[in-house]
């Protein structure tokens, strides 16, 4: 009998249907959905059957969705899918169906970034000072505690999104103000970590971190974020024996410990500060963004959405990763608003760069200028060399240009 695998996949974008089709792809799995737009043509046969939900974020759509699935097919043996926001209602579905996985309390800690802190400063990893802020008095005893600059985000924000900076008192209670905070609507405060920002992506089995792989934001994504026209880039360095990385290890396996995580992957934020010791930025519970799933499959010539698969469903890891290539991806934004209406320095880069390309997005003409950091395209590149990846990010930053208008 098939396993029945129920992938809560809310939209048809192509990095979910990238995961989406590994699992598919697994052995002895019918593949059910619980969706809000359905996909269309070849990526619609990969569900045998789907469900639609009208709210996508609704534990009760999402927890009512499966048991439909579940009347018409039987015991669901896995309930998954990849974004943030429904971690904690995925796994009220698990637990109301019966289902093995991540359960709420586990995936509640992910999501909540202070309660996550909360648990890592307990366990003893090191965190940035941190508080709840639902009223100017809160916000005023916080500033006089850790002092500026610092960051702001809601807690439960995903990866850098709605995050800012605030460098003063007055700007501190002018955003308190503006976003009128309160105890039911409260804002995370946090003393800001300053340093080298990488991230350690885990696939994790049985509660032990069974693989790691590291990566270089260049530069951090605060900057990236308050700047819309940075031109900025990931790297996967060849090189995984230097002594911060190994620390660094160590530290992704003591946070998921933390945090009680049994299967799946992770995607950690960590800084290296100017005197050398390491902190947590924040880790989710979910795979990577901004092409580094692909990236990290790349360097180590795997299938990391097959290896994601294999954690979650089957609770296996087809063999220890092994790094053999640098990677890099350049995302490709510029300055302005509007339409983009001229991408140049295509052909140089092509030219400079193209033999070494394993996957490349170009900007699309006539598209609105992307709100995302990831930005309006991207190009990957792989090389033996750690050097020579940098030389090539450096080249496609330098060259390719985005122009909008209208």
């Amino acid at each position: 009998m098939p396993r029945n695998v129920i992938f809560v996949a809310p939209f048809p974008i192509e990095t979910t249907m990238r995961f989406v089709r590994a699992v598919s792809q697994l052995d002895d799995v019918r593949l059910l959905g619980v969706v809000h737009t359905p996909p269309e043509g070849q990526e619609a046969r990969l569900y045998h059957d789907v469900v639609r939900i009208t709210e996508p974020l609704s534990a009760r759509d999402i927890i009512e969705g499966v048991g439909v699935l579940k009347k018409r097919h039987g015991q669901p043996h896995r309930i998954v899918g990849i974004l943030e926001p429904i971690m904690v209602q995925m796994a009220e579905a698990r637990r109301v169906h019966g289902v093995d996985g991540t359960r709420p309390e586990v995936a509640e800690l992910f999501r909540d970034k202070n309660a996550m802190k909360d648990a890592l400063r307990a366990a003893g990893i090191p965190v940035a000072r941190h508080a709840l802020v639902c009223s100017e008095a809160d916000a005023r005893a916080f500033a006089e505690e850790v002092g500026f600059p610092m960051v702001l985000k809601p807690p439960a924000g995903m990866g850098a999104k709605a995050t800012f900076r605030v460098s003063t008192l007055d700007a501190f209670l002018g955003a308190v103000r503006g976003m009128r905070v309160s105890a039911e609507s409260p804002v995370l405060a946090e003393q800001m970590l300053v340093g080298e920002e990488h991230s350690l992506e885990t696939v994790t089995l049985d509660g032990v971190p069974h693989a790691y792989s590291v990566s270089n934001y260049v530069p951090s994504c605060l900057d990236v974020v308050e700047n819309s026209w940075i031109k900025w880039a990931v790297v996967l360095p060849r090189e995984q024996d230097a002594s911060h990385y190994e620390a660094a290890r160590a530290l992704g396996k003591k946070t998921i410990e933390a945090l009680g995580l049994d299967y799946g992957m992770t995607h950690m934020e960590w800084f290296r500060r100017a005197d050398g010791t390491l902190a947590v930025g924040e880790i989710a519970q979910r795979p990577p963004g901004a092409n580094i799933t692909r990236m990290t499959g790349v360097a180590h010539d795997i299938d990391a959405y097959r290896a994601w698969a294999r954690a979650v469903v089957d609770g296996e890891l087809d063999a220890p990763w092994q790094r053999k290539y640098a990677v890099g991806c350049a995302y490709i934004r510029g300055m302005g608003q509007g339409r983009i209406t001229e991408v140049t320095g295509v052909h140089e880069v092509h030219e400079a760069v193209g033999k070494y390309v394993v996957e490349a997005k170009l900007p699309t003409l006539g598209a609105i200028k992307a709100d995302s950091y990831e930005g309006d395209g991207y190009v990957i590149v792989r090389h033996e060399r750690t050097d020579a990846v940098q030389a090539m990010i450096k080249k496609i930053i330098e060259t390719m240009n985005v122009r909008y208008g209208g």
